[in-house]
């Protein structure tokens, strides 16, 4: 439940509430609450317990940030950040991975603007995202090859090994040797700005002045330097799919007309990796809501592996292996 003096600090801020909703949370310390109004309208609040202090601060200054290049993100309306509160604007209580009421032709337009958005998160200059002084610390570790191999040891350990698909001594070692080579090709390509959960749960759909379709975008304290397809890699392959005519368009745009796109399958693949055991730790931790993803999102893994040269000779074994986690035919 939300904080007792909540309510007068509200009203000190100019944002005196009618009423506080508690919403659901996954397995992030972090709560959130809608706040209504009295003068009329919502807001969100915030409440980031002591241990993770460091993240209202990190969102603060990606907030910024990523005001500077015109990416739409919530106002912040007010903030304590000795106690941890932060009040910002509510943009709408549903994601793009919520509408779905939106078909392939209605959602297009939502991607092609989030697409345009995660080029201008790389455009930022990454020395913004290093710093180098007390005023100016590092935002987050760089999602080098190391991270990338321990976000797939954590699907091995939790997903993976426990249902019997790393499959026997040689083939353990054959998908361990696959992983450590995605992630090893990956690290080595120049890092640029990147969101880091680019996807549709963190995309909030809206209508421009100009009656165009748009998102603005949340969750963005995560951000850090990655490889460069990785977050078009997560917008087109995480939570929501969008149709393969437009994902070949958006890969057309981003990368150019007959472009070699072994790197973009390459983070593709190792998101859909990490994606499918994000889900499982979640569920192990009492937030099981994203399982049913796992079977589409651990086909699109295979789908990938199969268009890198690492990874196209060992798929049809790993299609038998993990047969019983895939979608039914």
């Amino acid at each position: 439940m939300p904080p007792n003096d909540l309510s007068p600090w509200l009203a000190a801020q100019g944002f005196a509430a009618a009423r506080i909703e508690p919403l659901p949370g996954d397995v992030s310390p972090r709560r959130y609450s809608r706040v209504w109004l009295a003068s009329g309208g919502s807001a969100i609040l915030a409440l980031y317990p002591e241990e993770i202090r460091e993240i209202a601060v990190r969102y603060l200054r990606s907030t910024e940030l990523l005001g500077s290049v015109a990416v739409p993100v919530p106002r912040i309306l007010a903030v304590d950040l000795a106690r941890g509160w932060m009040l910002i604007e509510d943009l709408g209580a549903e994601t793009l991975a919520e509408r779905r009421d939106l078909d392939d032709r209605a959602v297009a337009p939502y991607f092609r603007h989030a697409a345009l958005l995660g080029r201008r998160i790389a455009a930022l200059s990454p020395a913004l995202l290093l710093g180098d002084t007390a005023d100016a610390p590092p935002f987050n570790p760089p999602l080098d090859g190391a991270l990338l191999r321990r976000e797939l040891l954590q699907t091995e350990e939790v997903f993976l090994s426990p249902r019997g698909l790393l499959g026997n001594g040689e083939q353990r070692t054959a998908i361990a040797a696959l992983f450590d080579e995605i992630c090893t090709r990956m690290g080595a390509e120049t890092a640029v700005p990147c969101h880091r959960d680019f996807m549709a749960r963190n995309l909030i759909p809206r209508i421009g002045a100009d009656g165009a379709c748009e998102v603005a975008v949340i969750d963005h304290q995560d951000l850090r330097l990655g490889p460069p397809l990785y977050d078009l890699a997560s917008l087109l392959n995480d939570t929501r799919f969008p149709a393969p005519p437009l994902e070949a368009e958006l890969l057309a745009v981003a990368l150019g007309e007959g472009a070699d796109l072994r790197s973009y399958h390459r983070a593709a693949a190792q998101r859909t990796l990490k994606a499918t055991g994000t889900y499982a730790r979640f569920a192990e931790r009492g937030a099981p809501r994203h399982l049913p993803l796992i079977p589409v999102t651990l086909a699109r893994a295979l789908d990938h592996l199969g268009r890198i040269p690492e990874g196209e000779g060992l798929v049809p074994s790993l299609r038998a292996l993990w047969k019983s986690a895939l979608p039914e035919v």
